[in-house]
């Protein structure tokens, strides 16, 4: 059902829903899955609700920026949440199904009308929010193309870094790559699934397939099957620095929810999956017991856990800002924060010591993280390569990788969110390749 038709049927629910979710992340930076798990937990909806729901939040969230400029421009100071409960995220939310969900605009009016007449705090605001929302209704087009939109895509914490490190062009496209919402990407079990057919999908590599418009994940054909796994294209490249594993040991630290940990046992290597949290690697567990794949799986903490012997292959995704991931997680940039990067900095530098630790003579460790920060990516690996003479960087060469761009002058995988933005991006990934002395 279009935005149109499902907003004249009514739904309330929906945009009662979307209102709990954008206010959890928004005023307690939850992440959006969490957010939506909670909101759905308290209002029921049907499947079609619950797709309205998260439209409106997701886009609301993906143009914060844009929306939160354009609200301003008819409300110079913005009501205080104290005052007005969830007024601004009911103004954000009504612009953003008038100007980019293109609701019919008397029905995302209505509606925000009634979200307030139901708040005990936004009530008073009322009458604000109507005649906003009316003026957005008129004017908020022509408003639009006023702004500066590629810079108000990014809080400013996150323009200022982009910009110092990748300059104002890249920036840019960065920012427009976020704006896109992303399509889906599977990696295949195995290469030969051609009894498989997809709707409007893409061959991106021999065993990663692109979807536009994929509908319910459960629905795609092979998911019950377990003939596929969700990854983004970016994602599945580290695994692929490691070589040809199969039937040698490989061990995956930070493991969960388990799509790189899919990819080793694929390719049948002796795999071990290490990671500290045990509800993520009851998802990962999930995962590949659906996929019919098995790997010893251990919880512990990298830091402290070692294998009985070092192995030849370790890879390790670390924990990180996942700057890179926006694409596919809106809220990334508004919940995130320059103070995040620094928080993480000692953990990561740990983690990779540890990976040292279990990386045999003659091994490869890949070191790789989602996130565009060169404090999480770049200068972790060169202070490592500083501090412990027993490994060197082992460069990427052009025919490892589907495009010599994606290789750093180090020699080093680095993706960002606007490449094959014609083919509709991927998540900025950063991942080196290191080896033992022998």
């Amino acid at each position: 059902m279009s935005a149109d038709k499902k907003s004249e049927a009514g739904g309330l629910p929906a945009r009662r829903a979307s209102l709990l979710i954008l206010s959890s992340v928004l005023r307690k930076r939850r992440a959006l899955d969490v957010a939506i798990a909670e909101a759905f937990a308290e209002v029921t909806l049907d499947e079609r609700d619950s797709g309205f729901a998260r439209a409106i939040a997701s886009e609301t969230l993906r143009r914060l920026g844009i929306l939160d400029a354009l609200i301003r421009n008819f409300v110079r100071k913005a009501p205080l949440p104290h005052k007005a409960g969830p007024t601004l995220e009911i103004l954000l939310a009504g612009a953003c199904e008038v100007l980019f969900i293109k609701t019919a605009p008397h029905a995302a009016v209505d509606a925000a009308n009634r979200l307030a007449q139901e708040d005990a705090k936004a009530v008073h605001f009322k009458p604000l929010i109507n005649a906003v929302l009316r003026r957005v209704t008129r004017e908020g087009a022509a408003v639009l193309e006023t702004l500066d939109i590629g810079r108000l895509a990014l809080p400013d914490w996150m323009w200022v870094r982009l910009t110092a490190h990748y300059g104002e062009e890249t920036a840019r496209a960065i920012a427009q790559a976020h704006l896109v919402r992303p399509p889906l990407d599977l990696v295949l079990k195995t290469e030969d699934e051609s009894h498989l057919r997809f709707a409007n999908g893409e061959r991106l590599s021999r065993r990663c397939l692109r979807l536009s418009d994929a509908g319910r994940v459960e629905e795609i054909p092979g998911y019950k099957d377990g003939r596929w796994w969700v990854q983004d294209f970016a994602a599945s490249l580290p695994v692929q620095l490691l070589g040809e594993i199969k039937g040698r040991k490989v061990i995956d630290l930070c493991a969960a929810p388990g799509g790189k940990t899919a990819q080793l046992a694929a390719s049948r290597g002796d795999v071990v999956a290490v990671d500290v949290s045990q509800e993520r690697l009851d998802v990962l567990r999930s995962n590949l017991a659906r996929l019919k794949l098995s790997t010893e799986i251990i919880a512990a903490d990298a830091r402290d856990w070692r294998p009985k012997a070092p192995v030849p292959f370790v890879l390790l995704d670390a924990p990180c800002t996942a700057t890179g991931t926006m694409r596919r997680h809106p809220e990334l940039p508004w919940i995130k924060s320059a103070a995040d990067i620094t928080a993480l900095n000692s953990l990561q530098s740990e983690l990779l010591d540890a990976a040292a630790e279990m990386t045999c003579n003659g091994g490869r460790l890949v070191y790789a993280v989602c996130s565009l920060e060169p404090e999480e990516g770049l200068e972790q690996v060169e202070s490592f390569l500083a501090r412990c003479a027993a490994f060197a960087r082992d460069p990427l060469r052009p025919d490892e990788v589907p495009e010599a761009s994606f290789i750093s002058p180090q020699g080093d995988l680095r993706t960002l969110p606007h490449y094959w933005g014609a083919k509709g991006g991927m998540d900025g990934f950063y991942a080196a390749r290191l080896r033992r002395r022998a």
